[in-house]
């Protein structure tokens, strides 16, 4: 069987576009509604993902004035979902630096039994100061945060094998529900945890949870090298995701993993149009309904808190008006990103902050339905993706269009599949069944 693309759709706000939130064609749901998470989900089961993805913020962002940002906890929300769709992948962010590895293991082996095997976990190590002062106030540098999602995710895999797969005889004859002999102890003593285990449910059908990280950071992509099955990433230019691409399946590699079971999936932000002109509107629009101001702010918080309010908006901007991405503690992948990309084009401000306002750094075209084909193919095709996370910048008019028009033409040539082939996301990924204890 030829190689196929893999498509997820990450679910944000109203879309991607910092300002779809306001545009007409926007969903009339609110963001907290369980309705609007649970109907995208079905068109994105329609269109046949592989998955779709809920992200997560442990703070209230000081835009939230004039940006949404608060919606709803994206482990229940995936529960509540569940039951609604059949065969899509439901994948959540949980943070590996506020929360314990008993509880998390819990939950989604909770959640891995109610979809019947269709739960991945984002795996994140938190950056925002504010997040910090929500869970007693201690900041955690950059190294620390990744050493201690390190043990995080050793305990989280202890915990779920430590049932064997036998484990459970449910012999209500014989009055034995399960062999203790096949349930073990994990007796964790590290340096950030100390767990005992067992975990108190057995194990769930996919084993564990498909692992996605989306760190691009040197150490960031070490950690994904050795844990991850699936990196969301963010490309500003296709040359750069060819050198990810590489460089990440090499660093797989080097860890003794097979490079062709890690999926690169880089973001993808297509408004689409039946024609280049009537594309070009449309993000006219959304462009028009954005205040530079709040991109700053963004732009501040992606950068640890920077200062970039003494910048003018339309001076062309250098390095040199940024923090070196390596003293960030932040989301250093992310600032290395938008460095690059100051480097290479030399934007004005007003320019980066509509550029970032598109998807926050993530690739962003516009274009119609065969333009959009043309470019997921050349991608897929020359090294730079294994398939992408879809960040439509209006939603649901640019989900449902992308499903009509664009699905269709990637399935005649041959690169996306016609019907599922599999009921666990890790069938969807072409992902083996981990034994446990390996």
């Amino acid at each position: 069987m030829s190689r196929q693309l893999h498509l997820n759709l990450f679910i944000h706000s109203r879309g991607h576009h910092e300002a779809s939130w306001r545009h007409p064609e926007a969903s009339p749901h609110a963001l907290t509604s369980i309705d609007y998470v649970r109907e995208l989900a079905q068109r994105a089961e329609a269109g046949l993902f592989d998955s779709v993805f809920l992200a997560d913020t442990l703070a209230l962002a000081n835009t939230a004035r004039h940006a949404p940002s608060s919606w709803l906890e994206p482990i229940t929300t995936l529960a509540a979902i569940a039951g609604s769709t059949s065969r899509i992948g439901l994948i959540a962010t949980a943070s590996t630096t506020y929360t314990e590895p008993f509880n998390l293991a819990r939950q989604f082996a909770s959640l891995d039994h109610i979809t019947c095997g269709r739960v991945g976990w984002n795996i994140v190590t938190s950056w925002l100061a504010a997040a910090a002062g929500n869970f007693g106030g201690e900041t955690v540098g950059h190294e620390d945060r990744y050493a201690r999602g390190e043990e995080f995710v050793q305990v989280a895999k202890a915990l779920w094998d430590s049932w064997a797969d036998d484990a459970v005889r449910d012999d209500r004859a014989g009055g034995e529900y399960a062999r203790m002999d096949r349930i073990r102890p994990i007796n964790h003593a590290g340096r950030h945890y100390r767990v005992a285990g067992p975990l108190n449910l057995p194990r769930g059908p996919q084993g564990r949870p498909v692992f996605i990280q989306a760190g691009s950071s040197e150490t960031g992509r070490l950690f994904a090298a050795r844990h991850a099955e699936a990196v969301f990433t963010a490309q500003m230019e296709k040359a750069t995701a060819r050198d990810f691409y590489a460089s990440l399946k090499a660093l797989v590699a080097e860890q003794r993993r097979d490079p062709s079971r890690v999926l690169i999936l880089p973001g993808l932000s297509p408004v689409i149009g039946s024609t280049e002109a009537e594309a070009a509107r449309l993000l006219r629009e959304l462009n028009d309904l954005t205040d530079p101001e709040i991109g700053r702010e963004r732009l501040s918080s992606r950068f640890g808190g920077h200062d970039f309010s003494h910048l003018p908006l339309d001076r062309p901007l250098s390095p040199e008006d940024f923090p070196d991405p390596d003293t960030v503690q932040a989301a250093r992948s992310r600032t290395e990103v938008i460095v690059g990309l100051v480097r290479r084009e030399k934007p004005t401000l007003r320019q980066l902050l509509s550029y970032l306002a598109g998807a926050r750094g993530h690739f962003t075209t516009s274009g119609t339905p065969e333009m959009v084909a043309d470019l997921i193919e050349d991608w897929f095709r020359d090294g730079a993706a294994d398939g992408f996370n879809l960040m439509p910048p209006l939603l649901p008019s640019m989900l449902d269009v992308f499903v009509a028009e664009v699905v269709p033409i990637l399935q005649r040539r041959g690169l996306f599949r016609t019907a599922y082939g599999a009921t666990t996301l890790r069938g969807h990924f072409g992902l083996e069944r981990p034994e446990a204890g390996r």
